[in-house]
């Protein structure tokens, strides 16, 4: 008996791309840079900057912070979703969690404190999640039913 090749070629074996590791990267990365921003509303390790802000984005953190609740919400939020994207646990409802996180990043930028490189790691951590949304898709495609109903 001779050795042959296999004869279906739907067994054979093709050598998987090394893009498939790209959104588990993107993912750590995402949970490193919030699961840091969101321990930093509790304990303080991010040194202020060198630019100051300008009174207008002052007066808003000022005022979330006076609230009592809504920096250690945001970054608890943040600290949370973080946790989730770094361990791969729940990573559709985290980024679902840190979207109106990241708007207000944005919307922030735009509107109280417009430094020209200031809006890179909004911009940066906004494309990550875009591209992880877009990579876990089927999981959001019952969200967009128009007229859903109760089980």
């Amino acid at each position: 008996m001779t050795a042959s090749t296999n004869p279906n070629p739907e067994e054979t074996t093709k050598p998987k791309s090394a893009t498939r590791f790209i959104p588990v990267i993107v993912r750590v990365l995402m949970g490193l840079a919030f699961t840091a921003f969101g321990l930093n509303a509790f304990i303080p390790f991010m040194g202020q900057g060198k630019a100051e802000m300008p009174q207008a984005a002052m007066d808003f953190a000022g005022a979330m912070m006076k609230t009592g609740y809504m920096f250690k919400l945001v970054g608890g939020t943040q600290l949370v979703a973080g946790l989730l994207l770094l361990f791969g646990l729940f990573v559709p409802l985290a980024l679902i969690l840190l979207m109106p996180v990241l708007v207000n990043i944005i919307l922030f930028h735009v509107f109280l404190s417009p430094a020209p490189g200031a809006f890179a790691p909004g911009v940066v951590l906004i494309v990550l999640e875009l591209y992880l949304a877009w990579a876990y898709r089927d999981y959001y495609r019952s969200l967009f039913i128009m007229r859903a109903k109760p089980h």
